[in-house]
C-alpha cells in the first residue's frame, strides 16, 4: 500500500510541471502587462518610461528563458512569488482565500451527496416508475441550468422575496452566508450523482450474482445492503471524487456572483489587472487540489478493492 501511495504521489510532479509550463507560456505571450493594465482605464495617460520602469521592477523585461528558470526554481522552493498589486507573498494571499473556498466546496459536495445519491439509489430500485421519471427529469434539468442563472434565482427567492438568507458576502463565515452559494454550486454535481448512482445501481441489479442471491432466498433488503450498495460504491466514489476535485475550479463564477472571498474570485480579479504571479499561483493551487483529490480517490479504490493495487 505504501508503494502504491508513493507511486501516485510521484505521478503528480510531472503533471504540475507541465501545468506550470503551460501557465507561464500562455501569460508570457498574452498581450499587455500589469503596468499597461494599470493605466488602461482611459483616464490616465501612461508615461512609457513609467511602464518601462515598472516592467523592469517586476522582472518582465528579462529574457523568457531566464524568467521561466527563475519561476521553476522558485516553485521548487514553494515560493509562488510576490503580487504585483499588493506586494504581498502570493502564498499568503492564497492561504487567506483557501478556507472560504474549502468551506464552499465541502458544503456544496455534502449537499450534492446527501440528496443526489439517495435519489439515484431509490430511482434505480423503481425503474420506470413515476419517481424514477421525475428524478431523471430533475437531474437533466440540474445539469442544464447555468450556475450563475440558478444563483440569481436563489438570491431572488430566498434573499429578496422571502428574506430568509443574506444575498451575498462572506459575513462572519456562518452557515447562513454559506447556504445559497453552496446550493448554486452543488446542483450540478447533485444532478450528476443522481444519474450516475442510478446507472451504477441498475448495472449491479442486473448482474448474475444478484439473481443468484435472490434464487438462494436472500431477502431484498439484504441483497441491496450486502451486494448492490457495495458494488455500486466504486462508481459513486469515482463521481464524488472527480466532482469534489473540480469544485474549487467550478466555483469561480459562484464566488464572483455571491462576493465570496475564495480563490476563484481572487483569480478573476487578478486576471483583470494582469497580476500574473497571483494568477499563476491560483491556477496551480486549483490543479493541485484536483490532483490531490484524485490521488485520495485512487487510494480509496485500493481500500475498497485490493485488486486495484496490483494494476
Amino acid at each position: 500500500m505504501l508503494k502504491f501511495t508513493l507511486r501516485r504521489i510521484l505521478q503528480m510532479i510531472p503533471t504540475l510541471f507541465v501545468v506550470a509550463l503551460l501557465i507561464f507560456v500562455i501569460f508570457s505571450v498574452v498581450p499587455g502587462s500589469f503596468a499597461t493594465a494599470l493605466f488602461s482605464d482611459g483616464r490616465t495617460n501612461a508615461d512609457p518610461q513609467l511602464i518601462e520602469r515598472l516592467n523592469r521592477e517586476f522582472g518582465l523585461d528579462r529574457p523568457l528563458l531566464e524568467r521561466f528558470t527563475t519561476y521553476i526554481w522558485d516553485l521548487a522552493r514553494f515560493d509562488l512569488g510576490t503580487s504585483f498589486r499588493t506586494r504581498l507573498p502570493v502564498l499568503d494571499m492564497l492561504g487567506e482565500r483557501m478556507l472560504p473556498s474549502l468551506k464552499l466546496a465541502i458544503a456544496a459536495m455534502v449537499f450534492a451527496v446527501v440528496i443526489g445519491v439517495p435519489l439515484g439509489f431509490m430511482a434505480a430500485l423503481r425503474p420506470g416508475s413515476l419517481f424514477d421519471s421525475v428524478t431523471m427529469i430533475g437531474a437533466v434539468s440540474g445539469l442544464s441550468l447555468p450556475q450563475f442563472w440558478l444563483g440569481l434565482l436563489l438570491m431572488m427567492l430566498f434573499a429578496l422575496q422571502l428574506n430568509w438568507l443574506p444575498s451575498f458576502g462572506y459575513g462572519d463565515g456562518s452557515i447562513r452566508n454559506l447556504i445559497l452559494p453552496a446550493m448554486a454550486l452543488g446542483v450540478t454535481p447533485l444532478a450528476l450523482l443522481a444519474r450516475t448512482t442510478r446507472a451504477g445501481v441498475l448495472d449491479v441489479i442486473n448482474s448474475d450474482f444478484i439473481r443468484t442471491a435472490h434464487a438462494k432466498g436472500m431477502s431484498e433488503s439484504a441483497v441491496v445492503r450486502r451486494h448492490v450498495a457495495r458494488n455500486a460504491l466504486v462508481l459513486i466514489v469515482t463521481t464524488v471524487g472527480l466532482q469534489f476535485g473540480s469544485l474549487i475550479g467550478q466555483a469561480v463564477v459562484i464566488e464572483k456572483l455571491f462576493a465570496w472571498p475564495g480563490i476563484g474570485s481572487l483569480l478573476v480579479d487578478s486576471v483583470a489587472i494582469r497580476d500574473i504571479p497571483v494568477v499563476q499561483g491560483a491556477i496551480l493551487v486549483i490543479v493541485l487540489w484536483f490532483l490531490v483529490i484524485n490521488t485520495a480517490v485512487d487510494l480509496l479504490y485500493a481500500a475498497i478493492d485490493p485488486r486495484i493495487k496490483q494494476e
